[in-house]
Formats: C-alpha cells, structure tokens, sequence
C-alpha cells in the first residue's frame, strides 16, 4: 500500500506541468532544463565576501559581432589606407608576427600558406568625440553619446572561437568545444542568493541566441543546478505571464488551494527523494510561480510610468519599441530586487543580426537605430533614480570584425580584438580603457580576456570568484579572470 501510494503521489506531482492551467510553468521549465539537470552541491550562504559596490546587473548582448570600428573604436587608418591590401600597409609586420600573451597565441594566416590578404575596408560611419571626457564613438550612437561620460569602453577585449561558438564562449568563459559551464548570470545568482521572494532573481529577456551557438547554454547554470537557470520572460503588457496565468474561470482562492495542495505533496516527495535535484528545482519553481502572479504583470504595467518617460524609451516609436520595453522592463526589475537582468538584441534563429559579412553599413545602422536611444534612456532613467551606482550596466558582444573588407561590403569575424562598455555599481566614468593597433586588428594594450569582465562585474557585486568552488570541479585559472581594476572607482 506504501509502494502504491507513494507511486501514485509522484504521478500526480510529474503531471502537474499539464494541470492547473499551466500555473506551474511547465513548458518555460523545460526550455530552461530545469526538468533535466542535476546540482552538484548546495547553494552557498547568500553573503558578499567583500563590500559591494553594486547590488544588480543589467547585461545586455549583441548577437552576431558588433563591429568595434564602427561603434566604440573608432580607426581613421581605415579610411587612409582604404583599398589597399592589409599586408601592404605600414602595420603588415605587426599583424604577421602577432601579440603573445601568457594564455593565448593570436595565429594569423600568413603568405607561406596560401593565404591573400584582404582590402582595408573603410569605415562605414564618421565619428566625433563625445562629452568633457571627449571619447570618439561612431554617429551611430547619438544617443548613447550623451551619456559617454558615465561609460567605462574598454578596447582591448580577446577571446579564442572564431565563430558564433564565441556567443556561448562570452558567457561562460569556455571555447565551445569545451562543452557546456554555467554562464556568468547563473555563478551570481548561485553566489548571492535572493533580494525578493516574488520574482526570479536571474530573468532573460529578448530572444536567447540560437541552437547553433549556444542555445539556453547562454543563460544555464550546467553543473550548478537547475534551479540557477535563467529564467525567460516575454515583455507583454497584454500578456505579461503566460505560463503562470489562471485559466478559465479559475478565482484566486481556488487556485491558492490548489497550491497549498500540490506544495503538501511536493514536500512530502522531496522527503522520500532528497537527492532528486530536479524535484528540489521543480517544487521552488512552483512556488515562485504563484508568486509570480502578482508581480510579473505589475512589472510589466507600462501605464503607471509617465509619458515622458515612456517616450524616452522610444516605446511609441516601432523602431525602438521592444528593446526599449525590455530596458525599462529591466529597470523596473532591478528597482524591485532582480540581481541579474540579461536582454539579448539580434537574434534571428542564425548567427545574429550583427553579423556583418555584407551589407555592415545598412545592418549596423538599422541594428544601433534599435538600441541607441533605450540603452540611453535606461542609464539616464537609473542616474535619474539614484540607481545608477547600485546597478552595473553591462554592453557586450562576441568579438569584433576584421579591418578587411569581406563580401565587398562588409566585415568578416575577428576574435583578436574587440569592445564593450560596462557603466555605474561602482566604475569610472568617461574612460576609455586599452587600445587595438591603428587598424584595429589585435587588442594592443591592456588586453583583457572575456572572464576579465566577469571577473569585474563579480567584484562589484562583492564576489570573489576564487572562493566560488564547487567540490569535484576544476576550474581554469583563466576561467575567473582578473577584475579590470582600471575601471573601477
């Protein structure tokens, strides 16, 4: 009769992902693997190790290789020795005879091996310097130009996969080839634990990068559990929870029983299975889920935010709608305790829409159209607030484009060298940090491995990712990076 009971108890708690209107989040629990992977160890106490400078993080990911010359590093050679093959410029030498650092040797095709060097493209929009710090950004950042003063740009980025590998590489620190490690939103959420109990701790907004590239790898926790996933929200006012919203003629009280029931059963499983981390991940799922239910769409009520404001975001023009929903999504999350906020711009089921083989002037102009006036508006919102200084704002992409011309008219993948910006939680503002060569083909100065950021927004947060061990897991020295200490206030 035990055996009987028991069975029939799991049954009734596995079938639960199709019952009670979806309540349960089943479908969003599967596409983030919550039903299918297992933790190898207990979540830490929740506590800094060193005093925060930060409590949140706004991630934001350019899917596809924003080009750094036409963006944050702007290189006038481009334009003077435009048509030219590469190898026949002043620099040649320096880029046959690439930089070697303690990690990683830069390896560039040379003649000996039938390699042809391609026509220095020239640079696909003018730039100008911005604000008192006067760093140059293209003129495709109007916008984001008048904020330059609050941003750290640092110009030295590397990484090591010279495809869209490069996408989950970003995140986790690990060439693809390595396999799947938890990314860089899933180690804070696992090292710092909750500052509410109503919404996760660790949203994914935007369409997540694809299969070929890293898929949910981009914002998984791997071998720190299910339960450190990010999870995935649709920025829908009109529908703001979908998985999570009563169906029918469902009132609340019924609904509240019902989950008072299935947490009873849930509890009295997860004592005959304390090993089962999957149950463990589903049972606080379920129970964050019916908390969901009044906050979620609360965040997601634009109407309460002022016109003004509204309009800053550009969410009444269609060009700027939806990245600017999820920035002031993001905000708004944030200013109710969310620690981690990652939007992804770009995805198109591919490499991303920032891939720029062709056509770079006409996809990056329509691409930075998108994104330039939300990000500005967020970073003024959250200094407007008082908010910019707990909250690291955070703008990246995979790697760079070659300074070559590819397709006639665009720019081919380039790992050597590349930029992002990070600003507020405690960094300096108005600096440029590191530099790549006159024509922006290797990082040069200050060079500055993609852990290297995480390592920084980890600090900031008063993390040390040294002391974030998982027993029977062997990290590279590489992997924690070293925070970029130029950056920080």
């Amino acid at each position: 009769m035990t055996d009987f009971v028991r069975s029939n108890r799991r049954d009734f708690l596995l079938d639960t992902t199709r019952g009670l209107g979806g309540v349960a989040l089943g479908a969003m629990l599967a596409d983030d693997g919550i039903t299918r992977a297992a933790p190898t160890t207990s979540v830490p106490d929740g506590l800094a190790h060193i005093a925060p400078q930060a409590k949140s993080v706004i991630w934001m990911f350019m899917v596809g290789g924003a080009s750094h010359m036409e963006t944050f590093d702007p290189k006038p050679a481009l334009n003077k020795y435009a048509g030219i093959s590469i190898d026949k410029t002043p620099f040649a030498e320096t880029l046959k005879n690439p930089f070697v650092d303690e990690n990683v040797r830069v390896v560039v095709p040379d003649d000996a091996n039938g390699h042809v060097w391609p026509k220095v493209y020239p640079l696909q929009v003018g730039y100008r310097k911005r604000g008192e710090s006067g760093i140059e950004i293209s003129d495709w950042w109007p916008h984001l130009g008048e904020c330059i003063d609050e941003l750290a740009v640092v110009r030295s980025m590397w990484t090591t996969d010279n495809n869209h590998g490069a996408q989950l590489q970003f995140h986790t620190g690990r060439h693809s080839l390595d396999g799947f490690f938890p990314t860089v939103g899933s180690w804070i959420h696992y090292g710092l634990g909750s500052l509410n109990d109503t919404l996760p701790q660790f949203i994914v907004m935007g369409t997540p990068i694809a299969d070929c590239c890293g898929g949910q790898g981009a914002h998984g926790a791997n071998y720190l559990g299910p339960e450190h996933n990010g999870v995935q929200l649709e920025v829908n006012p009109a529908r703001p929870l979908p998985f999570a919203t009563p169906g029918g003629a469902l009132y609340r009280e019924e609904q509240r029983g019902q989950f008072e029931l299935l947490d009873r059963l849930n509890q009295l499983t997860a004592a005959e299975h304390p090993d089962d981390a999957a149950l463990r991940a589903r049972i606080k799922s379920y129970q964050l889920a019916y908390r969901m239910q009044m906050t979620v769409p609360e965040v997601m009520e634009f109407s309460s935010e002022t016109k003004s404001t509204r309009s800053k975001y550009g969410i009444d023009n269609s060009t700027t709608r939806t990245f600017g929903q999820q920035c002031l999504a993001a905000r708004r999350m944030v200013e109710r305790g969310v620690r981690f906020v990652q939007i992804f711009h770009g995805s198109n089921g591919g490499a991303g829409r920032w891939d720029g083989h062709s056509n770079l002037r006409t996809g990056h102009a329509r691409v930075c159209l998108e994104t330039d006036q939300p990000i500005a508006a967020l970073i003024g919102d959250l200094k407007a607030r008082g908010m910019l200084d707990e909250t690291l704002v955070v703008w990246g992409t995979e790697f760079g484009r070659t300074p070559g011309a590819q397709n006639s008219n665009g720019r081919d993948h380039h790992p050597y060298g590349f930029s992002i910006w990070m600003a507020g939680g405690g960094l300096k503002g108005g600096i440029a940090h590191g530099a790549t060569d006159e024509l922006g083909f290797h990082a040069t100065e200050h060079r500055h491995y993609i852990t290297d950021v995480h390592a920084t927004v980890m600090q900031q947060l008063g993390l040390d990712a040294k002391r974030l061990e998982i027993p029977g897991r062997k990290r590279l020295e590489i992997d924690y990076g070293r925070p970029i200490d130029a950056v920080i206030g």
